[in-house]
């Protein structure tokens, strides 16, 4: 070793000394088995130009590793996940689309709009930003707190969803509503829990939403949301277990310089009572049904000839009597004349009424429907 190693060898660090003494002892053993190369952990290859032809084996930048991990800089913001990400989120959450849940939140938006700016004698403008789906129990740990949740009841679908109102939307409306001045943001005071007063109001505006939202799903199918408590402890305001698949829509609220959002969590099961209406591409689709067939079907329906016989009596006998008939021979019934009758089509009884005459022919007036499951006690 020179004089100039040495000196290197001193100026190294402890860390530094370890490795190169290893090194040293992995050559050793390297020419006691017979000789070869070895090569430095830290040591660069010389470039071969026919490594990649020859299959062999080419180092990465940094700049491919954040592609292929999905850590793209220039993808950041965008809707589109790709590389490992792309297979993480695809796993995730895969559930169908349903394109009426994108009409009835666009009718929300219109509502809501209108009904805000009454509630609120201001100016403000409802936004819808984005329809996803996700797991419960991932966006139950992905709210920014404080926030105020509402859990709400679909009273006819006999299940539970959530109105998230985030920080920034509770102080502007709290604002707008107590007489705050135009052209300020709202004063948070963070730090403490909220005041009965600013829990009433955010309560007379989840209200206001949950009636909207009830008309917004009314022409597909009729529905009553009502509020049934609020949190403000996301453990507190579990509807669902954490794996179920939720359809989550995002409405963004603003009132001049103030505002915030609005996020409302429908649960998959929630909405199972109406999955069949939701799959439609448009209002009023039949899926497959041809709506002027069957108005053509049922016009010529009515007017089939349909005959009717009005039973006056019947008497089971044996056969053995039956050939001993002869012209002359009287058939006694028990019917009497205050009894009433059967009408039937076919073998099916349809109809009931008594028996009489009129201008000199037996008739029978129909006064009661025989539905298909009575049995015929005569």
């Amino acid at each position: 070793m020179s004089d100039t190693d040495a000196d290197e060898l001193e100026e190294m660090s402890d860390e530094e000394k370890s490795m190169m003494e290893d090194w040293e002892s992995m050559a050793e053993d390297g020419e006691d088995d017979g000789g070869g190369d070895v090569v430095a952990p830290d040591a660069t290859p010389e470039p071969d130009a026919t490594a990649d032809e020859e299959g062999g084996t080419r180092i990465l930048n940094q700049d491919e590793i954040d592609s292929l991990l999905g850590f793209d800089e220039d993808s950041v913001g965008g809707d589109e996940a790709s590389g490992v990400m792309a297979l993480i989120n695809s796993a995730m959450v895969n559930y169908e689309r349903l394109p009426m849940l994108d009409i009835v939140f666009d009718r929300l938006v219109r509502l809501m709009s209108t009904t805000l700016r009454n509630l609120t004698s201001d100016n403000v403008e409802v936004s819808l930003d984005q329809v996803s789906t996700v797991r419960f129990g991932d966006y139950m740990n992905s709210i920014p707190l404080p926030a105020m949740l509402s859990v709400f009841k679909a009273e006819e679908w006999d299940n539970h969803a959530l109105l998230v109102t985030d920080s920034a939307l509770i102080y502007s409306i709290v604002d707008v509503l107590l007489g705050g001045r135009k052209g300020t943001p709202a004063i948070r005071v963070e730090g403490r829990p909220y005041t009965t007063i600013e829990s009433k109001l955010v309560e007379r505006m989840v209200s206001v939403a949950l009636s909207d939202l009830s008309s917004a799903f009314d022409p597909l199918s009729p529905v009553s949301f009502s509020l049934d408590r609020m949190e403000t402890n996301p453990r507190f305001a579990t509807i669902t277990q954490s794996g179920n698949a939720c359809v989550l829509a995002r409405l963004r609220v603003d009132m001049g310089d103030r505002g915030g959002r609005i996020e409302i969590l429908i649960p998959y099961a929630t909405i199972e009572p109406i999955r069949e209406l939701l799959l439609q591409m448009f209002m009023g689709e039949k899926f497959g049904r041809d709506s002027i067939w069957e108005n053509h079907l049922t016009q010529e329906l009515y007017k089939t000839d349909v005959q009717l016989q009005a039973v006056l009596g019947e008497k089971a006998i044996s056969l053995d009597d039956l050939l001993n008939w002869k012209v002359g021979t009287r058939v006694m019934f028990t019917t009497r004349t205050d009894d009433e009758l059967e009408l039937r089509c076919g073998h099916f009884p349809m109809f009931r009424g008594p028996v009489g005459q009129k201008q000199g022919n037996i008739a029978v007036c129909i006064e009661r429907y025989v539905p298909p499951e009575e049995e015929d006690d005569s």
